[in-house]
């Protein structure tokens, strides 16, 4: 089942360590096939407020989206991001195509 690394980054500090954490990144995905689907685009507000930046990576697993997560390349550059944004980061599962919405009641 389609994983997906989700982040919600704020206060990023545009220098050197970011810029460098952005060329080195998607080498670590590769591995994992893992790609973005969102990176930080300015979302159109239709409700609320939304703090910050959003980024999506799919990944086809589980195995493979905490694989990257854990793995050595990425972990390297790791602090090249939390050291220069605030935020909140997570794996969650995807849906189904055929997926409705009151399946979350059973």
């Amino acid at each position: 089942m389609t994983h997906y690394a989700i982040a919600n980054l704020s206060n990023v500090r545009m220098g050197a360590e970011i810029v460098e954490y952005l060329e080195r990144i998607d080498a670590t995905l590769a591995p994992y096939d893992g790609h973005f689907i969102v990176h930080g685009n300015r979302p159109e507000h239709l409700e609320g407020e939304w703090p910050g930046a959003l980024i999506v990576i799919e990944f086809p697993s589980y195995e493979q989206a905490r694989g990257w997560y854990a793995s050595p390349a990425y972990q390297e550059i790791l602090p090249l991001r939390t050291g220069n944004s605030d935020g909140v980061t997570m794996i969650i599962e995807g849906v189904d195509r055929d997926h409705v919405a009151t399946e979350v009641l059973g």
